[in-house]
């Protein structure tokens, strides 16, 4: 059964009342990361309602009813999760005087909110950031890997310099580390065990696109055929 006219004007009227009114605006950061900074969706939609008091209504110090009264949870969950938000510094209580009157009053602040939020974001940025590097370049292990191989095939400790060319063809020129122990192999095959030959070898592949171990057996093969 549809709504008789008149009540449908007013409904309409008190919906274009509220819409008139403005909206809240909720950070999405919140809504992205409030599980991982411990918050449930009481303290959720307690914090919405701190927001829309303090920067919608301008009430800066709502009270406990205020807020327990817009709210569907039951009001010791609203008192236990504005305990917790205060406790655990997501916000806090300020205290002004008014110079002229010395009047004090007190007003919660939503500042050490999105401090919590900014520090969650940038972590995640800096973690991801680690991440990638982890993943590009060579671990600790297999750098010493390489050292390790190559000291054994020279039979000696490398120099300064033979060690930096190693970290270039790392680090600068991004070979792989089974590519390096591949051209190593192929050096002491051709009984050109230096540091020159090897590089030779890495820069020659690096021109014809060779950039697998396989890839680079085949590539030798067909170069000492021809020879």
């Amino acid at each position: 059964m549809s709504m008789q006219p008149n009540m449908q004007m007013k409904v309409e009227a008190i919906l274009l009342k509220s819409f008139q009114e403005g909206s809240v605006a909720v950070p999405s950061l919140l809504l992205k990361h409030y599980r991982g900074l411990n918050l449930s969706e009481v303290d959720v939609m307690t914090l919405i309602h701190f927001i829309s008091f303090i920067e919608k209504e301008r009430n800066n110090f709502p009270t406990l009813d205020e807020i327990q009264e817009r709210m569907s949870a039951s009001p010791d969950m609203v008192i236990t999760s504005v305990q917790k938000l205060i406790r655990e510094q997501y916000i806090t209580i300020d205290e002004e005087t008014d110079e002229s009157t010395g009047f004090r009053s007190e007003q919660y602040n939503l500042t050490p909110l999105y401090k919590k939020l900014a520090n969650r974001v940038a972590e995640q940025q800096l973690q991801a950031i680690a991440d990638a590097q982890l993943t590009q370049a060579p671990s600790d292990d297999r750098v010493k890997n390489i050292y390790t191989t190559i000291e054994n095939e020279f039979a000696r400790p490398l120099t300064p310099m033979e060690l930096e060319t190693i970290s270039n063809w790392l680090d600068k020129d991004m070979y792989k580390e089974e590519l390096i122990m591949t051209a190593l192999k192929e050096a002491v095959f051709a009984g050109k065990v230096h540091f020159r030959y090897i590089d030779r070898i890495l820069l020659d592949w690096s021109r014809n696109r060779v950039s697998t171990v396989d890839q680079a057996k085949e590539y030798s093969q067909r170069f000492r055929q021809t020879r």
